[in-house]
């Protein structure tokens, strides 16, 4: 299994509310934390993009923040988690463009994951007026497999299609070195990782709560991917998961950074925005949030395995859990309100002594096999 870092942009209001400059030092800290992590072997970091969702996401323009990153770090694979596709948020062409740039500045390192939009105030801000969120998922499906052709074809044919067109036209840059960049889909359902495995697509699986939930992760990617009929030059057999981890010296450190975290707010935020998932009972609506977390419901978390927290001893230990239910990757979706020197000791401590426990490819090959198209 391999290790990843997964940030979006997190100026949380307690935060912004006693310091003016919190959304500058919020991004800012992000990119140490990316920097630190390719010092510490991980081997992905994924930024977001994310519009409108004040609070939980800041980072909107991630090709920015990732080509800083493409010159700052060495070894790290830099992904987008994601890049918006959809013809009225970006031109499909224009991403094209950020992808194979990107692919250049980074020397292959690039991973190029796509998705479909948070939920109905971001998707509402560009698709005014729809009614159906899975609108969106049409002009996903019209667009994902007119990329490799935008990579690979010397002058690409062009397209005409319900959402947006192009005539035959010659894009640059070309991707660095043969075929192209590895392809992901953020998935939030059953279907759609069985949808993303035909298609030969990696999946960003920010959906998966806890081990328990890889069984039906797996048997539906797992099984779809032996027939997928690849839209890329390659298929990309990967399933991410992400989870929050907070490592500290001793296991009374971690905790009381967990309770001090305010990740009751973060955890509210998310189906505040998220709203096409679906909202189990115990999380009310917005904008009542759940309440604090202290010691107990701490240890509880850590009990359900929806929190990796600990020394360095108990969060290997639950890693190898997600490791033995069979993800390809664990992705520490950070900062969720810990401070920055706390999120800079969790990423040495994991990098010291968890990821060399584990990932047993520290040269951080390419998984993008890159063959001829």
């Amino acid at each position: 299994m391999e290790f990843g870092l997964f940030v979006q942009g997190y100026v949380p209001e307690a935060r912004s509310k006693v310091d003016p400059e919190a959304e500058h030092k919020a991004l800012l800290e992000e990119t140490q934390y990316v920097i630190q992590a390719d010092k510490s072997g991980f081997k992905y970091a994924w930024a977001s993009e994310h519009h409108f969702l004040e609070e939980y996401s800041h980072l909107s323009a991630n090709e920015v923040f990732l080509g800083y990153l493409a010159a700052a770090t060495e070894r790290i694979h830099l992904g987008s988690g994601i890049f918006n596709p959809l013809a009225p948020v970006n031109h499909p062409v224009k991403v094209a463009e950020k992808v194979t740039m990107l692919d250049h500045l980074s020397k292959g390192r690039f991973e190029f994951g796509t998705g479909r939009g948070a939920g109905s105030h971001e998707i509402l801000g560009f698709l005014p007026g729809i009614t159906d969120m899975n609108h969106t998922k049409e002009i996903w499906e019209e667009t994902i497999a007119e990329f490799p052709k935008m990579f690979l074809q010397e002058e690409y044919e062009g397209f005409q299609g319900k959402h947006w067109s192009l005539p035959p036209r010659k894009i640059f840059p070309k991707p660095y070195g043969k075929a192209h960049p590895a392809m992901w889909y953020a998935a939030g359902s059953p279907s759609s990782y069985a949808m993303a495995a035909k298609k030969g697509l990696g999946v960003l699986g920010f959906s998966v709560q806890k081990v328990s939930d890889m069984e039906w992760v797996l048997e539906q990617y797992k099984t779809a991917i032996q027939e997928a009929k690849a839209v890329g030059a390659f298929v990309n057999d990967n399933v991410m998961v992400t989870s929050t981890a907070i490592c500290a010296e001793t296991h009374e450190k971690a905790v009381e950074i967990a309770v001090n975290a305010n990740m009751n707010r973060f955890q509210s935020l998310v189906f505040r925005y998220h709203d096409t998932f679906p909202r189990p009972e115990a999380i009310p609506e917005w904008p009542e949030t759940l309440p604090e977390y202290n010691a107990e419901i701490i240890e509880l978390l850590i009990a359900e395995e929806l929190l990796i927290c600990g020394d360095p001893a108990e969060v290997r230990a639950q890693c190898k859990r997600w490791e033995e239910a069979g993800a390809d990757q664990l992705s520490f979706g950070l900062p969720t309100g810990v401070s920055y020197e706390d999120t800079m000791t969790t990423i040495k401590l994991i990098g010291e002594h968890v990821i060399p426990h584990i990932d047993t490819d520290p040269v951080h090959r390419t998984t993008r096999f890159r063959q001829s198209a």
